[in-house]
């Protein structure tokens, strides 16, 4: 089942993302903070599969260690920001640190929750892929290194009283 922190400091909002994405089948944990946030992540048994953050929470920057915090857990995690304030400028630092995607909050017309849960489903997809491939990447590379294995194990003698044309 797919793990979700979602980090945010308005109790509303971290509360109906948890609902929604519940209803979807998701097990959903939240933070109050980046401190509850980064802790979360840091003493999980296991990092989790999809974060969901605001990008200010304290300040302009929690969202950006979120992820990287995140990132730096488990590279296949995939971080999802979220922002009430969003700008062009924020959304590009956020995509070159390896955000998912980044959602504002506020937009007309947009139910932001089922967008989220579309977004989530995207980040579950690319993640389960991600894993496959190394995955499969780890096994190839263990059969190539059995192969060279008995390649060298099978060298071929050439017969002494062979002659060569």
């Amino acid at each position: 089942m797919c793990r979700i922190l979602v980090v945010d400091d308005e109790q509303e909002v971290r509360e109906a993302v948890q609902r929604r994405l519940e209803r979807e089948g998701y097990r959903v944990e939240t933070a109050p903070s980046e401190e509850g946030g980064i802790e979360r992540m840091q003493t999980a048994e296991h990092a989790y599969d999809i974060v969901i953050t605001d990008m200010s929470m304290e300040d302009s920057g929690s969202g950006i260690r979120i992820l990287e915090g995140a990132v730096a857990r488990d590279v296949f995690t995939e971080v999802i920001v979220l922002t009430a304030y969003g700008n062009v400028a924020n959304a590009v630092e956020c995509m070159k640190r390896g955000a998912f995607d980044y959602v504002e909050k506020n937009m007309p017309g947009v139910d932001v929750y089922e967008l989220l849960c579309l977004k989530v489903q995207q980040a579950v997809e690319r993640r389960r892929a991600a894993v496959e491939t190394v995955r499969r990447l780890e096994a190839f590379t263990k059969n190539r290194d059995k192969l060279f294995d008995r390649l060298e194990s099978s060298t071929i003698s050439p017969d002494p009283g062979a002659s060569v044309p």
